[in-house]
C-alpha cells in the first residue's frame, strides 16, 4: 500500500496526501521544517492552525493531556467523527495550536495504518487555501504540484467534516464543565450534548 518513496517523503518532512473518511488530507510531520513546507504549499496564513491526526490514544499522548473521561466519550461516536481541542503537554509550534491542539483519531483504515507506521501527521485539507477540494488523493496532489510519490491512489467518499469540540479538563456532576462545539460537522450539536449527559 505504501511505497518506499512515499514513506521516505514523510520521513524527510515533505507533505503527502492521504485519505480520510471524507476528503484527502495533507499530512506532514508536525515539525518546523515540515510545517514551513506545508503552509507554503497551501499558501496558508500562519495564523490558521492545522489539526493533528493520530492512530490511537497512545499517539495522542505525545501532544495533549487526555482527560479521564475522553476514551468513554469518544467511544460513543464513530471513530474519526470527532476532533478534540485539548491542552497540550508542552507549548508546540503555534501553527498546530501552541498550548491548545486540535487532534483526531482517524477512522479511515488506510490512514490508521499509515499513522501506525510513521506516527502522527497534520490533517489539513489537501488543497490550496480557498480553492476547490478534490476527492481523489492523486488529483489533489497534482493540483498542489506534488508528484505521485507524495500521494496514494485512493478516492475519498466526501461528506461533512468531523465535529470540532473544545473539551473541558474535568467532568463534573454539576454540569458546569461542558464541551464547546466549535464547528458542527458529521455529528450534530444535539447529539454531542445528549451523549455528554450519559457521562455525568
Amino acid at each position: 500500500m505504501f511505497s518506499e518513496e512515499y514513506i521516505q517523503q514523510i520521513q524527510d518532512c515533505f507533505p503527502v496526501v492521504y485519505p480520510t473518511s471524507t476528503l484527502p488530507a495533507l499530512g506532514v510531520r508536525p515539525q518546523k521544517i515540515g510545517l514551513d513546507r506545508l503552509f507554503k504549499l497551501k499558501e496558508r496564513d500562519d495564523l490558521k492552525v492545522v489539526s493533528i491526526a493520530v492512530a490511537n490514544t497512545e499517539q495522542m499522548k505525545q501532544f495533549v493531556q487526555i482527560p479521564d473521561y475522553l476514551g468513554k466519550f469518544l467511544d460513543l461516536f464513530p471513530t474519526g467523527s470527532i476532533t478534540c481541542i485539548l491542552k497540550s503537554i508542552n507549548e508546540f509550534d503555534s501553527r498546530i495550536g501552541g498550548e491548545s491542539i486540535a487532534i483526531r483519531i482517524v477512522g479511515h483504515p488506510i490512514a490508521r495504518d499509515l499513522l501506525l507506521k510513521v506516527g502522527p501527521l497534520t490533517a489539513t485539507s489537501a488543497n490550496i487555501s480557498g480553492l476547490e477540494t478534490l476527492y481523489s488523493c492523486d488529483e489533489a496532489a497534482k493540483a498542489l504540484g506534488l508528484s505521485k510519490n507524495n500521494s496514494l491512489d485512493v478516492t475519498c467518499k466526501g461528506g461533512k467534516p468531523s465535529t470540532l469540540i473544545r473539551c473541558p479538563v474535568f467532568l463534573s456532576s454539576s454540569g458546569v464543565h461542558k464541551p464547546e462545539i466549535v464547528r458542527e460537522g458529521i455529528v450534530s450539536n444535539d447529539e454531542v450534548m445528549s451523549k455528554w449527559k450519559l457521562l455525568i
